[in-house]
């Protein structure tokens, strides 16, 4: 068989692997590219919607059982790239180069939230994709000290816009980083949606793939003022497992609903012998919304904030290391669904 027809018939047998999450063909999705037959071995490049796509190594079995059945290819050699989807709203309405804002709440206080924030972002930074995290809780900052940055002030680009903290691999900022730690911020709601507004235009951000945004709890004026101000991708709902946090869990979700925000899941935080587990679980599956998983009650989490060494970059390997990496990748996998299924999509350069 020529060349030409074993590419074709490699194409051809492309077609019938489906993407697990999408569950559409790998050629009708347009995430095969450069295929070529070499003395019957088949290389071709899968471009993924996420680097951290957690079924990675399903498309790769797929893929390699379905090309091992063309007859005169006897191996097969992927290599891997990402195009994360855009969220064509974010540019339209901002004309910033974010391709997803999530905002990471809870309905109540003391769940570990900016925990939960701090180490997605790590999470998906250390999977390759570009994250930044911004820190909305204006009122009582908590991301400086978590990231190991404590009180420094940004400085500014020649078009007097601020400049990230760069650490872990993802871009920081914070009210934190501007205000004195030791004077009380009393601000009414016009003050917090203006502050929110300019922490993405008067911020120097660059092209992002995921903007985690720590909100802070409950359902007031900083929610409001994101999610009108703001086109939300998605909410990620933390929770604890007890049954008064699920309560408070529920009416944070209830409100993202009503304001047209998906739900990007909900993640049980905390989980274990001390507040049980399965709340998250049983609040998802209550609201038909995806579960993204329980991170366990751990001491190193705790002291990875205290610390300012987030427990996904000092310990990934510890159970709540794999469980936060778990989480993100759910989270990255729900997002390229929600783009690619609901919202129109702007086509950005490749990650390789």
């Amino acid at each position: 068989m020529s060349d030409q027809k074993l590419h074709d018939a490699v194409m051809a047998a492309l077609g019938t692997v489906i993407e697990p999450e999408l569950h559409r063909d790998l050629v009708s999705l347009k995430m095969v590219r450069d295929v070529r037959v070499e003395d019957g071995a088949a290389h071709f490049t899968v471009v993924l919607t996420t680097p951290a796509c957690p079924l990675k190594d399903v498309i790769y079995q797929r893929a390699k059982q379905a090309v091992l059945k063309v007859d005169g290819i006897r191996d097969v050699a992927i290599k891997w790239e990402s195009n994360v989807p855009a969220d064509g709203r974010i540019f339209g309405r901002m004309q910033l180069p974010l391709r997803s804002i999530l905002a990471v709440s809870s309905g109540k206080g003391g769940v570990g939230k900016s925990t939960v924030a701090v180490n997605l972002a790590v999470a998906l930074a250390q999977s390759g994709a570009r994250a930044g995290l911004m820190d909305a809780d204006i009122l009582g900052p908590n991301i400086p000290k978590m990231v190991g940055l404590g009180f420094v002030q940004p400085t500014i680009t020649p078009d007097q816009k601020l400049i990230p903290f760069e650490v872990f691999g993802l871009k920081v900022m914070s009210m934190g980083f501007l205000a004195d730690p030791n004077t009380p911020m009393i601000w009414r709601g016009p003050m917090l949606h203006s502050a929110i507004r300019q922490f993405f235009e008067d911020v120097a951000w660059g092209e992002l793939d995921y903007m985690i945004v720590d909100l802070p709890p409950g359902t007031g004026d900083a929610q409001l003022s994101l999610a009108q101000s703001v086109p939300l991708t998605g909410a990620i709902i933390v929770t604890q497992p007890q049954s008064v946090a699920v309560d408070d869990a529920r009416r944070g979700l209830a409100m993202f609903e009503k304001l047209n925000v998906p739900i990007v899941g909900v993640l049980e935080n905390m989980s274990g012998d001390l507040f049980g587990e399965g709340g998250g679980e049983r609040l998802a599956e209550e609201r038909d919304v995806a579960f993204l998983g329980r991170i366990p009650l751990m001491a190193n989490v705790r002291q990875g904030g205290d610390s300012g060494h987030p427990v996904v970059a000092d310990d990934p390997d510890s159970p709540a290391g794999q469980a936060f990496h778990a989480a993100a990748q759910a989270i990255a996998a729900r997002v390229s669904v929600l783009l690619l299924t609901q919202a129109p999509t702007i086509p950005l350069n490749v990650i390789k």
